[in-house]
């Protein structure tokens, strides 16, 4: 069966393809707003089912990978900063302190509708930072499209002080691991896989 991201991410592209299986990607139309007194794990699930679905009508014979992330601090969700200034309040908000980034993954069987779902969460320790470093930082690596405005696969790494997680490509965007397990599920084992 193909293997489809419905996920336009450039992380989520290049986290996929650690698993040397071809893929296919596309843009699912999903209203990304939180319902009312939703929490971030429900948020996070709820839209990587959605992504998946999405992309299941164009795809009715695929197994279709829906991810989304929510992250939460201080019981608020906090999205992509966008800029320079967003970024900047954000990781000065966040320093010193814990905060929980739910990744929820769901892998769609388009041809028989059987869909696994899971939320890996990461909770992420923070160091103290100076507004210098906290500026030197976001001009040297710009993660405006990052939620939490950090790349914790490249020098975000530095402003953390300790990371929780089951999965540690979580955080990026795509539990691999988890991924690897539901594709098993599927009767796909990755390590023994050959093209046709």
């Amino acid at each position: 069966m193909k293997l489809v991201l419905a996920s336009t991410s450039r992380y989520r592209r290049d986290l996929l393809s650690r698993l040397h299986i071809p893929f296919e990607t596309l843009a699912p139309d999903v209203d990304e707003t939180p319902l009312p007194n939703e929490t971030p794990s429900a948020t996070a699930l709820r839209l990587s089912v959605l992504k998946a679905q999405a992309a299941a009508a164009s795809h009715p014979d695929a197994l279709i990978i829906g991810s989304d992330q929510v992250l939460m601090l201080d019981s608020e969700q906090l999205g992509k900063p966008g800029n320079f200034d967003s970024a900047f309040a954000q990781l000065k908000r966040m320093q010193g302190k814990a905060m929980v980034f739910h990744t929820a993954l769901t892998l769609l069987n388009s041809r028989t509708g059987h869909a696994q779902t899971r939320d890996v969460p990461t909770v992420v320790h923070i160091r103290p930072l100076t507004d210098a470093q906290i500026t030197a930082y976001l001009n040297k690596e710009q993660p405006y499209d990052c939620a939490g405005s950090a790349k914790s696969e490249s020098l975000g790494i530095a402003l953390m002080k300790r990371m929780d997680s089951p999965d540690p490509t979580a955080l990026i965007g795509l539990p691999l691991m988890v991924l690897t397990e539901m594709l098993a599920n599927e009767d796909v084992d990755v390590l023994t896989w050959r093209p046709t």
